[in-house]
């Protein structure tokens, strides 16, 4: 009798619910509130808390972990691209797809996975300001992105049972800025931090300017990030077509700004109301916010060799801190052959380059999960002090130090050569720069939105510029001995210009040989024959070679000494090859055009100052141009040892 009355009443609880739900007809709404993606078979925990901050403002936040976890790290990631986004690449009961391809090693062994929209982002409260200064001479509120990182990780601790109280930081480009904030004034739980290509100083060579040279790319970048909360998908409605050609009829930036209705974005206001590298700008500087603090977060920081967007930040962080590392085991510094955040991606290749296998998840697997092991859990682990891959050779490398090469001149010389002796003779090569045909920085069409375009034009092959009048260059013989190059080269420019200001434009190019392999149709890539690949490209804005906050005038037909660097490599330069040094006065639509007439603020610029100039460049005899490339002698290479 027992199964009868069960299943009779089991019968009778079935019918009670269907009657309570209303019949559906043809004019039944077809709407539903929310779906839950988590399944019951779903092989992780998802949780969505609001973590407050100290002055109540409450942060969205994600955290994920497969089932099971126990006494796990946490690593903590605070975005401004959103943290639901961030942890849904793939629709699937399996967390290694849901987040991004970078933290498969971490949660598939025990990590707890968090992601925090940033305040005003979002599903974040608050109000966003890009970058936020730190609390201090420029934000008095007492609330900055370290005091968030510092309550957000005081939460976790206490609010994740499944976590053993350790926490580490990790995230590249503004998410690298966000990790580096978390370590100033930093929380005791956190424990390690990995900033990837971070946003450091965004004037003298991060994103919105390089040199003072205006990137343009600000400005799609600041209506996407700036309306709304980040999230209302609004863009520059400019239709299609070559961005050069777009660019170009706009006049300058301003006038750009002014017709789309975005002259009076904040973000556009402080940069175009700040041209100049005045306290507005260096005291945002991260990397003096770091070397004016103690040392005391175990730091690996990662930058790509070619990061067509954030190659300045990594360095110079690497350069504030490392004289606080006495014992040479708190901060590491990482070069790979990568894009911009490439190596949370993957990196068999970069544009027609080719490495050994995927350096990418070589470097993930052997070096950054061990380092947040090693910190976060204590097992014993080999952390490089510096750790690079040398291009050209396609190997990783391992040094005590950084740079490891011997600043070493590459003189350019008389008709078109260059050489590490000096030139016996003096004198000067010239060309015309014309505003109203400035030199693209990628063959035309360009449409910089264009991810294939994009992520690779720093390894385009250079040969599309030949020819050009307005592009001069000197190269090498052919080398009988490989060249070895650790550091930033140096750039040494004597020039003149007839006009009142000038842009300079420097690149290191290696010059492949004509030699042909087997064809693409037996599975190779395509051919290098002759490609000139840059090793590193970098732009000057003369008006401030006297001085980053104050511009002024250059006087027609003076030479005048310009210096700076180009980014950080490991490379080699192979036998065969060719080193060639190439100028210009353009790269455009990347940078703004110069109008090669001084004006106080090249953003108001109008059509009649922009004018044609001569530029002249000088070499050897007193004014020697070269390009101080940091070669690698014996004494420096018997330091470097292979990676495992």
């Amino acid at each position: 009798m027992t199964p009868r009355l069960t299943l009779a009443a089991l019968a009778l609880s079935t019918a009670t619910v269907a009657h309570a739900q209303e019949r559906v007809t043809p004019m039944t709404p077809d709407v539903v509130a929310s779906y839950d993606q988590v399944r019951a078979q779903a092989d992780y925990i998802k949780r969505v808390v609001m973590v407050p901050m100290r002055d109540g403002t409450k942060l969205y936040t994600v955290i994920l972990m497969k089932k099971g976890t126990r006494n796990g790290p946490i690593l903590l990631s605070r975005t401004p691209y959103d943290a639901a986004g961030s942890t849904a690449r793939t629709a699937s009961q399996r967390l290694v797809d849901i987040l991004p391809v970078m933290d498969a090693e971490f949660v598939e062994d025990g990590y707890v996975r968090v992601y925090q929209d940033i305040r005003g982002m979002h599903h974040s409260e608050g109000q966003f300001v890009m970058t936020r200064p730190l609390s201090g001479p420029l934000n008095s509120t007492g609330i900055d992105e370290s005091t968030d990182a510092y309550d957000t990780i005081d939460w976790l601790v206490k609010n994740v049972p499944e976590g053993n109280g350790k926490v580490g930081v990790i995230g590249s480009s503004y998410l690298g800025f966000t990790t580096l904030m978390a370590e100033i004034n930093p929380h005791p739980a956190l424990k390690a931090a990995m900033p990837q290509s971070p946003m450091v100083d965004t004037w003298i060579g991060d994103d919105d300017f390089h040199n003072g040279a205006f990137r343009v790319g600000t400005l799609d970048y600041a209506v996407e990030m700036s309306t709304g909360h980040g999230d209302a998908g609004a863009k520059i409605a400019r239709g299609a077509g070559d961005d050069y050609t777009t660019y170009l009829n706009a006049g300058s930036i301003g006038d750009y700004a002014r017709a789309w209705g975005i002259e009076n974005y904040p973000t556009m206001r402080k940069v175009m109301e700040n041209p100049a590298y005045t306290d507005f700008w260096s005291l945002q500087a991260v990397d003096k916010w770091m070397a004016a603090r103690p040392l005391t977060v175990p730091t690996m920081l990662v930058v790509g060799q070619w990061d067509q967007e954030d190659s300045y930040g990594a360095p110079a962080v690497y350069e504030a801190l490392e004289p606080k590392d006495t014992a040479n085991n708190m901060v590491s510094l990482v070069i790979g052959p990568w894009r911009h955040s490439g190596v949370n991606h993957y990196g068999y290749d970069l544009g027609a380059l080719t490495f050994d296998g995927d350096t990418a998840l070589q470097f993930r697997q052997r070096y950054m999960k061990p380092f947040f092991d090693h910190y976060l859990r204590g097992t014993p682990a080999a952390i490089p002090p510096v750790l690079t891959y040398a291009t050209g050779a396609n190997r990783w490398q391992v040094s005590p130090k950084w740079p490891m090469g011997t600043p070493t001149p590459l003189y350019l010389g008389a008709n078109g050569t260059a050489s590490f002796a000096k030139p016996a003779g003096a004198g000067s090569t010239s060309y015309v720069s014309d505003p109203a045909s400035p030199v693209p920085f990628l063959p035309r069409p360009i449409d910089i939105g264009d991810g294939d375009q994009w992520k690779t034009w720093l390894v385009r092959d250079q040969r599309f510029v030949a020819g050009r009048p307005d592009v001069v260059d000197w190269q090498t013989g052919a080398l009988d001995k490989p060249v070895h190059i650790m550091g930033a080269p140096e750039v040494n420019l004597f020039a003149a210009t007839s006009g009142s200001d000038s842009d300079w434009v420097v690149k290191v190019i290696d010059v492949y040989p004509d030699t042909l392999p087997e064809p693409a149709s037996q599975g190779s890539k395509p051919a290098m024959t002759g490609y000139q690949l840059p090793i590193g490209i970098e732009i000057y804005r003369g008006r401030y070679v006297h001085g980053r906050a104050t511009p002024a005038k250059l006087t027609p037909g003076k030479v005048e000494n310009y210096r700076f660097a180009l980014p950080n490599v490991d490379h080699v330069f192979l036998p065969g090859h060719r080193i060639m040094v190439q100028v210009q006065s353009s790269l455009f639509p990347l940078y703004d055009r110069n109008p090669q007439t001084f004006v106080p603020n090249i953003f108001n610029a109008k059509p009649g100052d922009y004018k044609a100039a001569t530029q002249r460049v000088t070499w050897g005899g007193a004014q020697a141009s070269s390009v101080l490339l940091p070669i690698v002698d014996d004494a420096a290479a018997a330091q470097v040892t292979a990676a495992r």
